[in-house]
């Protein structure tokens, strides 16, 4: 090989650095790439030529068939009258068959009873939680306690806005940052689910006279559910008086909730 001279004055190339192991290559940038607006830098025919696809198209990898294995031998079996050879099974059959098929456990559908239930951590009793959905919707009601349906037993209290004692559904309530405290106040055990349900008389299949002509009975608190209703409005009521921001809190359960134009409430912050 004939040996490189440098030019005087012409400066030496610098020696290319060795990469060290530790050292990240940097991804590099594709050929061709957006410009913008979706447009690239190649059209689908020149990427076609440069990645040279046609040469590719009618080649095909021919197709390797695998060996398949032997199932029978055929042994030579001694004797005049054995007919010399016989054709036998590499893999045996089992010797003996069940006479049913196993039965296979199928487990039950876990009931809705059983559900796991959830709350909002946002849900803690004593918060003001306004209603979006139902007769009393718009309203802001105080949250006692978690049912064991996995519904909310809120009140308004009754004397300040006129909602009773009722259940409602978590996904229908909009928990606000004001809280009040329930440390003095007790909920009867007595109101659970089953003291919420309504008694329906059932009609009697050969009942005489026209089905019509039985009219449709409104519903009416009774005067065990007037009591329990006073004596929680009692005590929500005591709660919010030793509040710093009592009268505050008082006009705020009254006032109704609603949207004007332009305001979202995923927007807001209650």
């Amino acid at each position: 090989m004939a040996d490189t001279k440098v030019k005087p004055g012409a400066k030496a190339a610098p020696a290319a650095t060795p990469a060290k192991p530790g050292d990240k290559k940097k991804p590099g940038r594709p050929r061709n790439y957006d410009l913008g607006n979706g447009v690239y830098r190649f059209s689908r025919t020149k990427m076609f030529h440069k990645k040279a696809i046609y040469k590719f198209l009618e080649k095909k990898t021919p197709k390797t068939v695998k060996p398949k294995k032997p199932t029978t031998v055929e042994k030579k079996i001694g004797g005049d009258k054995n007919g010399g050879t016989r054709v036998v099974l590499l893999k045996k059959r089992r010797a003996s068959y069940p006479t049913s098929d196993p039965v296979s456990v199928h487990h039950a559908k876990k009931c809705f009873r059983d559900h796991d239930r959830y709350l909002r951590p946002s849900l803690k009793p004593g918060t003001i939680c306004i209603l979006v959905a139902g007769p009393h919707k718009g309203k802001r009601v105080v949250f006692l306690k978690q049912l064991k349906s996995g519904l909310l037993l809120v009140t308004g209290p009754f004397l300040i806005n006129a909602c009773p004692l009722r259940r409602t559904s978590q996904n229908y309530v909009i928990a606000t940052s004001t809280r009040i405290d329930m440390s003095d106040v007790k909920v009867p055990d007595t109101l659970n689910d089953e003291y919420f349900k309504r008694k329906r008389e059932k009609r009697a299949k050969k009942e005489e006279g026209d089905i019509f002509s039985k009219k449709k009975e409104e519903y009416k608190p009774n005067d065990q559910r007037k009591q329990d209703q006073k004596l929680v409005d009692k005590q929500v009521i005591a709660a919010i008086k030793k509040h710093t921001d009592k009268k505050m809190l008082f006009t705020y359960l009254s006032a109704m909730f609603g949207l004007r134009s332009s305001q979202y409430p995923h927007r807001m912050k209650f």
